[in-house]
């Protein structure tokens, strides 16, 4: 895509490295991803159902479903939302080169409760190149991009992602960031962060780059989101999880190209 088809959407992202896309998904898909999610909310840590495994990332973070696509139909819709989708394949999908294409490397379910936090991570100071940020010849080179749905309103108090706007081209570490004061659940105190706030059904694109983490959840109920991480084609998955045959067959062709975008190559007889 020429620089000069790009909208202000795209030139947000590029100058703050996350945008938020009003009313993606619709009351009815919200209310079928939380009720897949609630039949998998008495596993315990490592426990599996089917597919689906809890791994809690951080102790701090809450329950964490990994690999939650395999939950089921609703899951399933969100792998080619048309509410995102061509702008993650303009931000991470190789557009115009000989490897173009995406392919989620992570996707999980998160419940909060009262006292849950995530601390800031990554930044562009990293220089991490499964998640560098580029910009090439007019077009974007993103390792990563995450698609984070919120299923629940996220306003303040809530335990909110947390970002610091353009720091996906940062060549410092954030001073604070870097003395662990988030380590110790002053994360709301970070100077330059800001708090995200979103209705259900709203869709926050980041790129990995940017130094984010969660602010400390000091209200009661439950802070829900679902958190797809896509990057070019030739990735691999960030925990090992492998899809399942039959969620693979059952795809839409465009679905499975994301999910399994370099089929395995073997002889007839293998």
């Amino acid at each position: 895509m020429p620089p000069d088809q790009y909208d202000v959407t795209d030139y947000l992202f590029d100058l703050q490295g996350f945008v938020i896309l009003k009313n993606v998904a619709q009351p009815e898909l919200i209310e079928r991803l939380n009720k897949t999610m609630d039949q998998y909310l008495d596993l315990e840590y490592l426990q599996w159902r089917g597919n689906v495994q809890r791994f809690d990332n951080n102790g701090h973070a809450g329950i964490e479903l990994q690999n939650i696509v395999e939950g089921g139909q609703a899951f399933e819709e969100l792998i080619d939302h048309p509410g995102y989708i061509a702008r993650l394949k303009r931000y991470a999908g190789e557009q115009g080169t000989y490897v173009e294409g995406l392919f989620i490397d992570e996707c999980f379910a998160s419940v909060r409760r009262s006292g849950g936090y995530f601390p800031f991570h990554t930044g562009g100071e990293d220089g991490v190149m499964r998640g560098q940020y580029r910009w090439v010849n007019g077009y974007f080179r993103v390792g990563q991009v995450n698609m984070l749905l919120a299923l629940t309103d996220i306003g303040p108090g809530d335990g909110g992602t947390m970002v610091i706007p353009g720091s996906h081209k940062a060549n410092i570490i954030h001073p604070q960031v870097k003395a662990g004061w988030d380590e110790n659940q002053k994360i709301d105190q970070i100077v330059g962060a800001h708090q995200v706030t979103m209705n259900r059904g709203d869709v926050l694109l980041f790129t990995d780059t940017i130094s984010h983490g969660a602010s400390t959840r000091t209200n009661p109920g439950e802070r829900r989101v679902v958190i797809y991480r896509y990057g070019p084609k030739w990735g691999n998955t960030r925990y090992g999880y492998r899809y399942s045959p039959e969620l693979l067959e059952r795809l839409t062709p465009e679905r499975r190209a994301i999910l399994e975008p370099v089929p395995t190559r073997k002889p007839p007889s293998a």
